[in-house]
């Protein structure tokens, strides 16, 4: 195959993928000096929209079309000096490799988010026959749970919008890109799972891919029909106690029930949330560290005005609703930025503890909601987090500072919204003074909302970077700043503040113990964290071969 970068269509040109394609073809043919009839097929790998003159829109294109063996070698010589035309070839599918030493038990995976979904399918694929133990419920029970406590404020401690089927992401905007280096092209794999369990090809290119919370939720459950099908075990309402180790090697997995599961490998994809069971790995003596994370707020603005900022206040194209990303920097060199944008999306009570309340963003699939929120989020050090809480470094529990200052901020947000989400126009967040209720922005949430001052929920050090920060953004958003625009506490769970270490086979502390993923301190989102749970899938059948079935 041949790949074409930089073709460029007009938004116009894109209305729908049958004419977006025969435009594709028609540039391609013409870039090579072809016929279109000599392209065999063509394949979409990238699309990005370019915004850089609006509101004079253009999206960029790659492909990669299908040709005669001997045109493509025709032409390749004729374009050697061409870096936009290039030779391609798909990627293989991934296959785990074979280790040599037999496993006498099944491996058991703990958590069912993105990182113990995909460990869980790649091992079932090899013939490992997983079983599987989330302490929530399934997707469709978890939705009931979630929507019940959104409505009456009714809250499961063990299903909610960070535990169960899917993990924390399942009620996101399903976002799908990622910072992370990826040689291996794991990535291409986890978009490729989602696709055959019912997402469109198009995430497969789209430069920020995104799902939405219905369907990644359905996604969901159908990579669980697939994982029975694989013979893999999947037990919901199952909640790890602790981890059984003698003289450095895994023996069991001990539940919360009193069962115990002989096992000769654990995969920790316990989810950001698992403040209990990061206490008991860490009085059982598992090497850990704190790491940094960050806390903040969600902000909400108009999706018009975003959409105006972006696209210019003439666009003449009906345009998806916008997104954006920004940072800044504080006198003090403390970092600030948005995270996690949901374009038309709405603020949620993502809460798990009783008497402390957290938020998050979540999107569906269509964004079609009149508010944009983003997470606005301050970077928050080990160091910073010992002083306010006024831990010493050589305190025995100095490592879980982080999991204590995410709940020191939950407990003030829940005092102040009085068990609701606490609220605030940004001008008076400046101002330092309690909201007594909306201007131009209504709020856009999931779970009752309480007008306050949110001021306080925060360190000094922390609130004036918010104000610092969303200030500068106006200077690349105007409205960024509008005094309107709301403020929701506490967004705290951007990602663990610890990491559950492990060596470079990803063993942890002892033998057979794979902690991965976010809540291990090794992602950061949907895709980083599959990807990082196939990564831990090779690493165990790069040692293992699967329990022999009697």
């Amino acid at each position: 195959m041949i790949k074409l970068n930089q073709i460029r269509l007009t938004p116009a040109q894109c209305v729908h993928e049958d004419k977006e394609c025969t435009q594709l073809k028609k540039k391609s043919a013409r870039i090579l000096n072809i016929p279109i009839t000599a392209i065999q097929s063509l394949t979409v790998m990238r699309k990005a929209l370019d915004a850089r003159k609006k509101p004079d829109l253009f999206y960029t294109f790659s492909v990669a079309v299908s040709l005669t063996k001997d045109l493509e070698k025709k032409l390749l010589r004729r374009h050697a000096d061409n870096p936009n035309i290039t030779s391609y070839t798909p990627p293989s599918a991934y296959i785990l490799p074979e280790g040599r030493q037999d496993l006498m038990c099944r491996p058991v995976v703990v958590g069912m988010g993105p990182a113990g979904l995909f460990c869980a399918y790649y091992l079932a694929k090899a013939g490992f026959r997983p079983i599987v133990l989330e302490r929530g419920e399934s997707v469709d029970e978890r939705r009931r749970k979630v929507n019940r406590f959104w409505q009456s404020g009714i809250l499961d401690p063990e299903c909610n919008v960070q535990f169960g089927e899917g993990g924390a992401g399942a009620f996101s905007d399903g976002k799908l890109n990622t910072l992370i280096r990826d040689p291996d092209g794991i990535g291409h794999e986890v978009l490729s799972c989602f696709v055959q369990h019912g997402a469109k090809r198009s995430i497969m290119y789209e430069a920020k891919p995104h799902l939405g919370t219905d369907v990644l939720c359905d996604i969901v459950k159908n990579i669980r029909h697939s994982l029975l099908q694989m013979g893999a075990e999947i037990r919901f309402q199952t909640t790890v106690a602790r981890l059984i180790v003698r003289e450095g090697r895994l023996q069991a997995v001990k539940l919360k029930s009193g069962e115990t599961i002989n096992t000769q490998i654990a995969v920790l994809a316990i989810g950001h949330s698992a403040r209990d069971l990061f206490y008991t790995l860490h009085s059982d003596g598992f090497q850990m560290e704190a790491k940094p994370f960050a806390v903040g707020v969600r902000v909400q603005h108009l999706q018009t005005n975003i959409n105006e900022n972006q696209y210019g206040a003439h666009c003449p194209y009906d345009m998806p609703p916008a997104e954006y990303k920004l940072t800044a920097k504080t006198p003090d060199d403390r970092g600030v930025y948005t995270f996690c944008m949901c374009p038309g999306g709405f603020v949620v009570n993502a809460s798990s503890e009783p008497h402390l309340l957290a938020v998050n963003g979540m999107s569906y699939s269509d964004r079609a909601g009149v508010n944009a929120n983003s997470a606005v989020i301050v970077t928050v050090s080990p160091s910073d987090v010992r002083k306010w809480m006024h831990c010493p470094e050589d305190h025995p529990d100095a490592v879980l500072a982080g999991v204590e200052f995410q709940r020191l901020l939950e407990r003030r947000a829940w005092e102040a919204g009085q068990g609701q989400i606490p609220i605030q126009r940004f001008e008076d967040f400046c101002r330092n003074q309690p909201s007594s209720g909306p201007g131009a922005i209504l709020p856009e949430t999931k779970g009752a909302v309480q007008y306050t001052n949110i001021r306080p929920v925060f360190p000094q050090e922390i609130g004036d970077a918010l104000a610092h920060g969303i200030h500068a953004f106006a200077k690349k958003m105007h409205c960024f700043d509008d005094g309107d625009a709301l403020l929701a506490a506490v967004e705290s769970r951007t990602s663990s503040p610890v990491r559950i270490l492990r060596n470079s086979a990803f063993v942890g502390s002892a033998a057979g113990v794979y902690p991965c993923g976010e809540g291990a301190g090794y992602a950061g989102g949907i895709l980083s964290a599959a990807i990082d749970g196939i990564k831990t899938a090779r690493a165990i059948a790069k040692m293992y071969r699967p329990q022999k079935q009697t």
